[in-house]
């Protein structure tokens, strides 16, 4: 039986770019705690949205026999006069994109997807697209591909790997699970990092009493306002705590002492539930959760490790592999499209005096998974994600 043959749409593909730590697993194995794992897909057709020079997209499609074509139209037709394809990876991170004013990369994720919808329209055929990270960095853009996909009726996947790392201790909640309050914690960069501590959140709190019911209000702030918030009671400093407690390497002293930037985002939800995102670079170097069900507070680191080799995606992929061959999401996609209105948000509030912003169009309500994701386990990798050969095969050709 032949495997789904899948068109990657990239914007650049240099050494552990998105591209990279995405398309490359599919072309030279999946390295898991399971064990090395061949594709079920085929990278047929391959397009870069711009080669520079450190490039190393060209050297490994020429190594696995893959074309690179010079436009998306024609990466979809993979050779003939129409859409030529079962499947889309949309990897629309990294580059050589402006900033605009209010600190959003400027990646032209939407316009990547209307070309791909274009094609299918003229093609009459409709296949699963994925999109990376979140859908675009100008809300109203995100809000497009939505209805666009909506429209045609696009299988849409989208999202972060975030919810896919391992978590140490291991917590997922029961779907109608009370959860009272929720953090989560990040480092990094206040917009490409904020993302996916706001989807490790949500993974979280979706999983709550009625669902996820949307988002009604969203506030950044930075510096000293952030302690002043916690010191008002905006955000938990126990949930903070909580959360950070599994992390490894923290330096000495209070988080306050070592934050030298924090920021936190306060987000109030339509149901009633407050949570926040608070970015603690400087203090932690993984992601985490904590959540206080039933007067309890829980936390959990969520681990990415080797970070190296970026061995997280993996399991990323396994989830996009399971949507190219049933066509169905593993989880909501509408996930993605209120994480992306809720950095937005973030970001809008940053630039404008770190003012609360009412968000009446993030009322995106919708249900967690009922079959849980393919997801690691444990606490830590294991298996072929630490043996040598594997991270042998991944730079090979480099």
């Amino acid at each position: 039986m032949s495997r789904p043959r899948v068109a990657a749409i990239c914007t650049i593909y240099y050494p552990n770019s998105h591209a990279d730590v995405i398309v490359t697993k599919f072309l030279e194995g999946l390295p898991t705690d399971e064990g090395l794992l061949s594709s079920q897909v085929e990278i047929v057709a391959l397009y870069i949205d711009h080669v520079l020079e450190n490039d190393i997209g060209l050297k490994i499609a020429k190594h696995y026999g893959v074309p690179v074509y010079p436009s998306i139209r024609r990466a979809l037709h993979a050779g003939a006069s129409k859409l030529n394809v079962d499947a889309v990876l949309l990897v629309g991170e990294h580059g050589d994109y402006p900033w605009n004013e209010r600190g959003r990369h400027m990646y032209p994720r939407r316009y990547f997807f209307e070309q791909i919808a274009g094609v299918f329209a003229e093609s009459g055929r409709l296949v699963p697209v994925f999109s990376d990270k979140h859908l675009a960095y100008d809300y109203r853009d995100a809000q497009w591909m939505w209805d666009r996909a909506q429209e045609l009726k696009i299988p849409l996947m989208a999202g972060s790997s975030l919810p896919l790392a391992w978590r140490n201790p291991w917590i997922e909640y029961e779907k109608e699970t009370p959860v009272e309050e929720a953090l989560a914690v990040g480092y990094g960069g206040v917009e490409a990092y904020g993302y996916h501590a706001i989807e490790s959140l949500l993974c979280m709190v979706e999983r709550r009493r009625g669902g996820e019911s949307g988002v009604v209000s969203v506030q950044c702030l930075e510096g000293d306002e952030v302690w002043e918030a916690r010191d008002r009671g905006q955000w938990s400093g126990e949930l903070a705590e909580a959360a950070c407690a599994p992390v490894e390497g923290k330096p000495a002293g209070s988080m306050q002492e070592q934050v030298e930037k924090p920021a936190v985002f306060l987000f109030e939800h339509a149901d009633g539930l407050k949570t926040a995102v608070v970015m603690l670079d400087g203090y932690v170097n993984q992601f985490a959760y904590a959540g206080r069900v039933g007067g309890v507070v829980q936390g959990s680191e969520f681990h990415l490790y080797p970070q190296e080799h970026y061995y997280h995606f993996s399991y990323l992929d396994l989830n996009i592999q399971q949507f190219f061959l049933t066509g169905k999401a593993p989880y909501p996609p509408e996930r993605t499209l209120l994480a992306t209105g809720m950095i937005d948000a973030a970001m809008n509030s940053r630039h404008e005096c770190h003012r609360r912003m009412e968000t009446p169009w993030l009322k995106v309500a919708y249900r967690s998974y009922d079959q849980l994701p393919i997801r690691p386990r444990g606490p830590r990798a294991q298996g072929a994600c630490l043996d040598p050969q594997s991270r042998a095969r991944l730079v090979a050709h480099r």
